[in-house]
């Protein structure tokens, strides 16, 4: 299998100092997913603390956006009366900021108020579908939507009435990037942290080299491609319509709903982000999916991201064949490798 590597410029910036300890690992499950940290231990941390740290780290974000849980603060504000005015805490007032941020930037493809549509479509709390939604309840699904109708002021947020909220396109983003801020505060300078398949690295290891992870792609056995990268100060993204979906008829329905439709995204596609923040990857990579890879390339060129898109083609034989297609930034840090 071929190689493509990527290294990031983060990686000039490296300590000098090698550090002297063993590599550890604690793994474990939580949000419906499983998580993992590696780090070399100097002495200054043991693995039960980590363990706990990231526990806690965890807990935060699940009770404050997860939408599993009735008692959450998302699920609290997205069962409030209409005019009602709910506080957000710092952990949920910060991911919506961001949220909105990048739904304006990515004019709608992100966009943290698709709950009523990710309900429909059986990828929320609710049973998964067996079958299609008539059109009309898309519509009135829809017409319960608009990221701009929601106004955030003074760590507020006040509920117009039928708006749900859902952060399943960021928080997991969100918690790789607390737990890696959580470890640094600890005195942890060199680790991986990984949450359902999002990652975010910093530092090395005892023998000089970075951390490197292969991009996550469920179609390189059909390319014969795999890209790895150094992570140092850089974490990684990756939607696709592999992790969760329904088929039906012969289609496949994915998790990641286009606003502008009201549908999930039909293209078979993955596509991975490099950006210094998970929680911006995390929510990006989702944007990117809605776009499709010719508007996805073009706003990535114009901001400076990293981004690979994997999608799956037919030829001229009719046989599917995964393509890629890589931004400036990412076709930077491979050159960066030559």
């Amino acid at each position: 299998m071929d190689r493509r590597i990527l290294i990031p410029p983060q990686l000039a910036g490296l300590p000098a100092r090698l550090p002297v300890g063993k590599l550890l690992e604690v793994t474990g499950n939580a949000m419906g997913t499983s998580w993992a940290v590696k780090w070399v231990d100097e002495g200054s941390v043991n693995p039960q603390k980590v363990t706990t740290l990231v526990a806690h780290a965890i807990e935060a974000v699940v009770t404050e956006m997860s939408t599993w849980q009735a008692d959450s603060c998302i699920s609290r504000f997205n069962s409030g009366l209409a005019g009602s005015s709910h506080h957000l805490p710092a952990h949920f007032s910060h991911v919506l900021e961001c949220a909105l941020e990048i739904a304006s930037d990515t004019d709608g493809a992100f966009d943290p108020t698709i709950g009523p549509l990710v309900n429909l479509w059986g990828f929320g709390p609710d049973a998964v579908r067996a079958n299609l939604p008539p059109q009309a309840l898309i519509f009135a699904a829809k017409a319960l939507c608009g990221w701009h109708r929601l106004e955030l002021k003074d760590n507020k947020i006040k509920q117009p009435g039928g708006f749900y909220l859902d952060f399943s396109g960021i928080a997991k983003g969100y918690s790789v990037d607390l737990i890696a801020a959580d470890l640094r505060d600890a005195g942890v300078n060199n680790f991986l942290v990984e949450v359902g398949g999002e990652l975010s690295g910093f530092g090395i290891k005892p023998d000089g080299q970075p951390w490197w992870v292969a991009l996550e792609n469920p179609m390189s056995s059909l390319d014969g491609v795999q890209t790895i990268a150094a992570l140092h100060g850089l974490a990684i993204a990756t939607s696709g319509d592999y992790r969760r979906y329904f088929d039906y008829e012969g289609t496949r329905y994915s998790h990641t709903i286009d606003p502008r439709t009201g549908s999930p995204v039909l293209a078979s596609c993955v596509v991975t982000v490099l950006h210094s923040s998970c929680m911006r990857a995390d929510a990006i990579a989702t944007a990117l999916m809605v776009m499709g890879v010719s508007a996805g390339l073009d706003y990535a060129a114009r901001r400076g991201i990293a981004v690979l898109f994997t999608q799956l083609e037919v030829t001229q034989l009719e046989d599917a064949k995964p393509v890629q297609y890589a931004s400036p930034a990412l076709l930077a840090m491979a050159e960066g490798a030559a």
